[in-house]
């Protein structure tokens, strides 16, 4: 599907391509135009590679998926080793409460995600997580599409959860819930104006981790709405630089040594154009 001038595009489609950033930039806001409002936010995440699938670093992985309660189960086994290196501590449900949670479907349910805090610490850190990350900035996902391609087409992903203010739910579909902004969390959480989803689904007496995808059903307008843009990877320098000039670069998005380095050498290597 080809974005025009004159629709919006359609959410759930397959792909939409433009040419340039700043035909991508001119579909969000026709986007934000006749779905966004003071309630409904939309959330924005940047990808590389444009034949990535929309996977939490937790599917990537354990392909073949995990339940709720297992993966609880796992960090807390390692909250003992996190709490020293991150000097920082987190109040966890016991084993029992996490299994009561996920085995009652009238409790289960993703608004009240236990351990929240640490569940976001762990995906800064890197560990496996079933928190897909978001941004409410275009221009931060934008950076991370295009920071370090890795193909010709990078992807920028435009989530709407609810265009309503409202939701439903059914115990035979999976469930996408979102979470932020506020939460003790590392620092890049607000750098990055972070949000996360968690997508989950109540299965006979247990509940499981699912894809993303599974959610997003073609023709739907009423929740969980994504549009997919891809866009050229040769727009890389000149999205790019300017986001430097807004001073949005790897050094305000991390804030370390090593993102210093890299934004110099951005400046340095890159914008003057010296041969690699």
């Amino acid at each position: 599907m080809k974005a025009t001038s004159s629709t919006c595009a359609r959410p759930n489609t397959d792909k939409i391509n433009v040419s340039t950033w700043e035909e991508c930039e001119a579909e969000v806001t026709k986007i934000e135009k006749a779905y966004a409002t003071s309630h409904t936010k939309l959330l924005f995440r940047g990808q590389r590679d444009s034949v990535w699938p929309l996977d939490t670093t937790l599917e990537r992985r354990i392909p073949a998926g995990i339940s709720v309660n297992n993966y609880y189960d796992m960090i807390s086994r390692v909250m003992p080793v996190t709490s020293t290196y991150f000097d920082a501590s987190w109040v966890m449900p016991s084993s029992d409460e996490i299994n009561a949670w996920c085995k009652d479907y009238n409790e289960f349910t993703l608004a009240n995600l236990p351990a929240y805090d640490y569940l976001a610490y762990l995906r800064h850190h890197g560990f496996p997580s079933p928190l897909l990350d978001w941004s409410r900035s275009l221009y931060v996902a934008a950076y991370f599409a295009f920071a370090n391609t890795v193909s010709s087409e990078v992807a920028i992903f435009v989530f709407l959860e609810q265009p309503d203010n409202t939701k439903h739910s059914s115990s035979s579909a999976p469930q996408i819930h979102i979470f932020g902004p506020y939460v003790k969390t590392h620092p890049r959480h607000f750098r990055q104006q972070s949000r996360y989803t968690v997508c989950a689904k109540f299965e006979s007496d247990t509940a499981e981790f699912r894809p993303h995808q599974s959610v997003f059903e073609p023709g739907r307008t009423d929740q969980d709405l994504l549009w997919k843009f891809v866009v050229p990877a040769n727009e890389r320098l000149k999205v790019l630089s300017r986001l430097d000039e807004y001073n949005l670069n790897a050094f305000s998005l991390f804030d370390s040594e090593e993102s210093l380095m890299e934004t110099l050498a951005f400046r340095e290597i890159d914008l003057k154009g010296l041969p690699p």
